[in-house]
């Protein structure tokens, strides 16, 4: 089994326990939460979050560290507004099917999308969205450095190092270090590892 897929540990238990047949699927497919079959916002992709979160917090489902994260955060939440409209928690914002733009400088920009910087002075930037509302450019890896996170114990050492458990603010260079893995595919990295 590779390690970006859900671990499988809980089957001695699970066989008493009723699953629903998207997890199965995921499960049987070797498909973890973070490539969830199921568009975004739509009911069955927070149900599979929310049924994951549950059996996970129970002690019956191993995950992967981006899988856990995602249990970890809000998603798959909601709260009620006053005037009885739904805000789901923790998933990026639509608008018009497109993901939220916002202007940095005169230029429009995705937010939570880390790039290349091919001129440095880091590796990558991403531009987030402050507390304040203001745009930051958030630039975060050494140039000089190759990212070695498919090593399994180059990995733990990293997230021990860096404290990777602690980074929580979108908003800083270490937050986007430790989880760079979560986009692999969009920097061309060899592993989508977490740190």
């Amino acid at each position: 089994m590779t390690d970006n897929t859900i671990k499988r540990v809980l089957l001695e238990e699970i066989n008493n326990i009723e699953i629903s047949d998207e997890l199965k699927y995921h499960l049987d497919n070797n498909i973890t939460l973070s490539e969830n079959v199921f568009r975004i916002f739509s009911k069955s992709y927070f149900n599979l979050i929310n049924e994951a979160r549950e059996l996970y917090n129970i002690g019956l489902l191993e995950l992967t560290d981006d899988d856990l994260w995602l249990v970890e955060s809000d998603l798959g939440k909601s709260i009620t507004l006053d005037d009885g409209r739904k805000i789901w928690l923790d998933v990026p914002f639509l608008i018009n099917d497109t993901l939220l733009e916002a202007e940095h400088r005169g230029k429009k920009v995705k937010l939570n999308s880390p790039f290349r910087t091919p001129g440095g002075p880091k590796k990558f930037a991403v531009y987030v969205k402050t507390p304040k509302g203001t745009i930051k450019k958030v630039t975060f890896g050494d140039p000089n450095l190759k990212i070695k996170n498919a090593n399994k114990a180059r990995a733990k050492s990293f997230r021990a190092r860096h404290k990777c458990d602690q980074k929580k603010d979108k908003t800083t260079a270490g937050y986007w270090s430790c989880n760079v893995g979560r986009y692999a595919k969009k920097l061309g990295l060899k592993s989508s590892r977490s740190w």
